[in-house]
């Protein structure tokens, strides 16, 4: 994990690569989750038998479990010290180029694109990429934002 004294640091490191995650396999359970979570009961997602005779050769993950695993990459790939906060505020581009067929192992690569300063705290863009293992193209590839505010710049501080 590569740790950041505060948001100098991370400005910057505007243009860096911030590492890679370890490995980590995505179940049937997983898989079989979300689509209860989300409602998206696909047989490409949760029919196992059916799968197996269809397109990809058996069961793969929503293309959104892939994105929803991006927080948990993010505090795998690095820390920012010294913040009152730091929020979700949006994603600029998704793409989902590849499919993550069930069992496989999956990990992220992360860039720090921008960090720029509004109003509200520092407002950073990080392009992650889901990597798969053995595979050629990346499962999904987004450009996250997120806004950091400095604890000394906490609203209510006076």
């Amino acid at each position: 994990m590569r740790i950041f004294s505060n948001i100098q640091e991370l400005k910057a490191a505007v243009g860096e690569h911030l590492g890679h995650t370890e490995w980590r396999t995505v179940t049937q359970e997983q898989v079989n989750l979300f689509a209860d979570a989300t409602g998206d009961h696909q047989w490409i997602h949760v029919d196992v038998e059916a799968a197996a005779k269809g397109p990809f050769g058996g069961t793969i993950a929503h293309g959104y479990l892939s994105l929803s695993l991006l927080p948990s990459f993010m505090m795998e790939l690095f820390r920012v010290d010294g913040l009152a906060m730091g929020i979700n505020y949006g994603l600029d581009k998704v793409r989902f180029p590849s499919p993550v067929p069930v069992g496989a192992r999956v990990r992220c690569g992360a860039e720090l694109v921008d960090l720029k300063g509004t109003p509200s705290g520092y407002l950073s863009k990080i392009k992650m990429t889901v990597e798969v293992e053995d595979r050629p193209r990346p499962a999904c590839v987004a450009e996250t934002l997120s806004l950091y505010v400095p604890a000394e710049e906490a609203p209510g501080d006076a």
